[in-house]
């Protein structure tokens, strides 16, 4: 699929784009060129060094924020996919600095989706989080917003043959700034801080984020946001996973966090199709046949009034299998004794 194509991964320096990075690499070593757009200057120069130029000369490094449309669009030149990667995501530093996170999660994917039109991309594949569906934070209320421009991107296109869609997951094991490596770091001190005892959230591998937004580089037909089938975990496991030993101490939920994530809201289930691996909201109106698309892939409607939340899932992670997880995810020398 990118064989002899010039992609581009905004955000590329963070855990995702890392990821990304590899698996484009290993897997599509005929990629005419990956290009990792970022603003953070030392991030670019430690991941230079993991993949230098003489071994790895397809890849470029370009220093940039989305923010800055006149150098979004000259990122963008002679490239063929984006995956927009880049935003402000920590919920406290958000709710504190909150036209910062506009700035960056609202206008930046405005910058990107009017780049994208005036040069000659092809696929634009956006990352969006659970928190945007039903948002109570600022955070998940930009990434809202971020979203409906990537699918309303589609009926603006005109003759463009360019397609936009979004990707939309839980939680990336072993993220930058995420609980696992957040409780590691505590465990040392014996005792782990916990928001709230019933709180749930989703779990993905950093792979499985992957695997989604090539899916939907390979697959989207412009304005799906798709929603992977992934498995629930307690927070209490997840402490009590990393550290048996360790007091587990409540106190209380941070500003803009709820206690259970959504993925699908009953209001989307109107819109959405069970693709099989994955979930699919199509647009409300989209520029194909819905008819056509189901018949392609095979796809079913959810009944009327689906939700899809961390707290009601089929399918949860135990305490045994978060220990292996973490082990062949985040740390290698971690004990699952």
């Amino acid at each position: 699929m990118l064989t002899g194509k010039s992609v581009l991964i905004t955000g590329g320096t963070g855990s995702l784009g890392k990821a990304l990075t590899n698996h484009i690499l290993e897997t599509y070593p005929g990629v005419k060129r990956l290009v990792i757009f970022s603003r953070d200057e030392q991030k670019q120069f430690n991941m230079a060094q993991e993949y230098p130029h003489d071994n790895f000369p397809q890849i470029r490094f370009f220093i940039g924020d989305v923010r800055d449309y006149d150098r979004v669009k000259r990122a963008l030149k002679g490239i063929d996919y984006v995956i927009h990667a880049a935003a402000m995501k920590h919920v406290p530093i958000a709710e504190y600095n909150p036209m910062e996170c506009v700035k960056t999660n609202i206008l930046g994917a405005e910058n990107i989706i009017n780049a994208c039109l005036e040069t000659e991309v092809e696929r634009v594949v956006a990352l969006s989080t659970d928190k945007a569906a039903a948002p109570i934070n600022l955070y998940g209320a930009t990434k809202l917003a971020s979203d409906k421009l990537f699918v309303a991107a589609n009926n603006i296109k005109g003759w463009n043959p360019i397609r936009f869609s979004v990707v939309r997951y839980g939680n990336v094991m072993g993220s930058n700034g995420s609980v696992i490596p957040f409780f590691l770091n505590k465990k040392k001190e014996g005792v782990l801080p916990i928001t709230d005892a019933t709180m749930t959230r989703f779990n993905i591998s950093l792979q499985g984020g992957v695997d989604m937004v090539m899916h939907a580089l390979e697959t989207a037909w412009g304005g799906e946001i798709f929603v992977p089938k992934i498995p629930s975990y307690k927070i209490t496991d997840v402490a009590e996973a990393i550290g048996p030993e360790c007091e587990q101490k409540v106190i209380g939920i941070r500003p803009g966090e709820k206690i259970h994530e959504e993925m699908i809201t009953s209001s989307d289930s109107y819109y959405t199709y069970d693709l099989g691996r994955y979930y699919a909201i199509v647009p409300a109106i989209p520029r194909w046949s819905v008819e056509d698309f189901v018949k392609e892939f095979n796809a079913e409607k959810v009944p009327a009034g689906f939700q899809y939340n961390s707290g009601e899932n089929t399918e949860w992670v135990s305490v045994q299998e978060l220990r292996e997880l973490i082990k062949e995810h985040v740390d290698e020398t971690f004990s699952v004794c």
